[in-house]
């Protein structure tokens, strides 16, 4: 299976998130069920939609416009734990483990990118090599992105991280970022390369921030 070697490569913004991943320092992570809000077994709470219900209270996929951008069409989904569910499916996400506050992850240079993107929650996926950031500002997690991207020297212009409207995955493994860009999964990576052209028959949608695009092309 390949690696993210040459995407930490393509993006300081990547390699920032993934620094951040590790658990650590601040005690046990919360551990969060599939299909529950707070704990295995139990409700998933008001704000969080379902795979069964995926527009519930604006949940997972919710209130899309027919005739939405690409953006508003991104899955949508208001917590951790929702948005888990909708990556387990593909690569496996099943517990999901909360990396907290007080933890190694949330320390050091990286964490004012983390705090300037708004990224509010991270959660470690098991079964998988993902990890999840949950965005309360898209656009202000974009505009950062996009500078991080353009403060670093060269890099693979394929490269990026996976986006929904309200939350962002990244991987160490290149299989499984590229899994969840498929018209089944439906997620799209955001890229903030200048001249990216991906070759036909791939998408490049507007994204929210002006030299980034939103795509279903990814080679590492």
């Amino acid at each position: 299976m390949r690696t993210t070697t040459s995407l930490l490569a393509s993006a300081t913004a990547v390699a920032a998130l993934l620094a951040l991943t590790a658990c650590g320092g601040g005690g046990e992570a919360p551990v969060v069920g599939i299909g529950s809000g707070t704990a295995a077994g139990t409700d998933g709470g008001p704000h969080e939609g379902t795979l069964e219900n995926p527009a519930k209270n604006g949940g997972v996929n919710g209130n899309a416009p027919k005739d939405g951008t690409a953006f508003q069409k991104l899955p949508k989904a208001a917590t951790m734990a929702a948005a888990a569910r909708f990556i387990d499916p593909f690569i496996g996400c099943e517990p999901i483990k909360v990396i907290p506050p007080g933890s190694e992850a949330s320390t050091g240079p990286d964490e004012k990118f983390i705090k300037s993107a708004t990224v509010i929650e991270r959660g470690r996926c098991g079964g998988s090599r993902a990890t999840i950031f949950m965005i309360k500002d898209p656009k202000a997690f974009q505009t950062v992105f996009k500078a991080e991207t353009a403060a670093q020297q060269g890099g693979d212009p394929n490269g990026g991280i996976v986006v929904g409207q309200d939350f962002a995955m990244v991987s160490e493994s290149s299989d499984e970022m590229s899994e969840m860009l498929t018209p089944q999964a439906g997620l799209l990576m955001l890229n903030c390369h200048e001249g990216f052209t991906p070759p036909s028959g791939y998408r490049k949608e507007p994204a929210l921030v002006k030299g980034c695009v939103l795509t279903d092309y990814y080679v590492d």
